[in-house]
């Protein structure tokens, strides 16, 4: 059984003879290849040579596209700069006014350079792994695009006090989401990320009010095209659990600050749930104590429908065989 058929089996409810490990691998990446973030951030092929790279040593379940929030917003037209050791910059924020959302183009995702970029990046996995391990892609959900076109400060402001404003600007995002998912799909990608990380800042009647629904409508969309979903938002949602457990995503990463436990309780049995060791104890503790920490995981929720990972991104600074430790104790 390869590593695609093994998640196909986890995720189709079957029981499978260990965890699936799968960390989020970015600056850590890069770093491991010896290239720049911002080589990997720039370049379909850094990143997927990087991937795999970590893929062979570390013997990880999957790879992803996931490299920085600002490919849609490029899309869209903002100015993108790369900085050698950390993540791109968007250097203007484009949406200010009524009249700037409704100026806003829809993009074409297969022309823009950032998007193509990645779509490349999904082509490519799958010419060097010839779909025996899952790729996943990755887009901005709603409210976090939204956020990287108008500023976190203004969007939450208006979230509140305008929310015309926002369901227009919520709406456009979204049909971009959409296009860039099939893009990805059409490409190779098996599971498309969706990054929100802003949700966890929101109260649950905001999160009902304007996200909820989108949610719902991008991961209903990426299904009917044929692949699989991962919803990500980092930062504690214990409170959203109620509403996030009817989106109907087939993976729910969790942060360190949420109990898995109680994530299941509410979300139920036929979700994967993602997580959930704090990187910066990843990166500060020992190899035996990561170890540790992980194997409690397993035994906890390995014969769940469950994936072990950090609960956000593998830290740059991480031990590389704190990492390896991770990796023995799902087996």
């Amino acid at each position: 059984m390869n590593k695609k058929q093994l998640f196909d089996s986890l995720a189709e409810g079957k029981r499978i003879d260990r965890t699936i490990f799968r960390p989020i691998l970015m600056h850590f990446a890069a770093r491991f290849n010896s290239n720049t973030y911002g080589e990997f951030a720039s370049d379909h092929k850094v990143l997927v040579d990087c991937n795999i790279k970590a893929l062979d040593h570390f013997d990880i379940d999957m790879v992803g596209l996931i490299s920085d929030p600002y490919r849609e917003t490029s899309a869209f037209g903002a100015p993108i700069i790369f900085l050698p050791e950390a993540v791109p910059r968007c250097e203007k924020i484009i949406v200010k006014s009524w009249d700037d959302i409704h100026n806003l183009q829809r993009p074409d995702v297969c022309k823009c350079t950032r998007t193509l970029d990645r779509i490349k990046g999904a082509e490519l996995f799958q010419k060097k792994l010839q779909g025996t391990v899952p790729v996943i892609g990755w887009i901005e959900g709603p409210l976090a695009e939204a956020c990287d076109l108008a500023g976190v400060s203004q969007m939450m402001t208006q979230l509140m006090i305008d929310p015309d404003f926002c369901n227009l600007l919520l709406d456009k995002c979204t049909v971009t989401a959409k296009d860039f998912a099939k893009a990805q799909i059409e490409a190779g990608c098996d599971v498309i990320g969706i990054g929100d990380a802003i949700c966890s800042q929101i109260d649950p009647f905001t999160y009902d009010t304007f996200v909820k629904e989108r949610h719902r409508e991008i991961i209903a969309f990426i299904h009917a095209n044929g692949a699989r979903t991962k919803l990500h938002i980092c930062g504690d949602i214990t409170h959203l659990l109620p509403s996030l457990k009817n989106v109907g995503t087939d993976i729910l990463d969790l942060d360190y600050d949420v109990d898995i436990a109680h994530a299941r309780s509410v979300i139920g049995e036929k979700t994967i749930l993602c997580g959930n060791i704090n990187p910066v104890t990843i990166q500060n503790t020992t190899p035996g104590e990561v170890e540790r920490l992980s194997r409690e995981l397993v035994a906890l929720h390995g014969d769940e429908r469950f994936i072990l990972s950090a609960g956000c991104e593998i830290t740059v600074g991480t031990p590389v065989e704190n990492l390896m430790a991770m990796r023995k104790a799902s087996l």
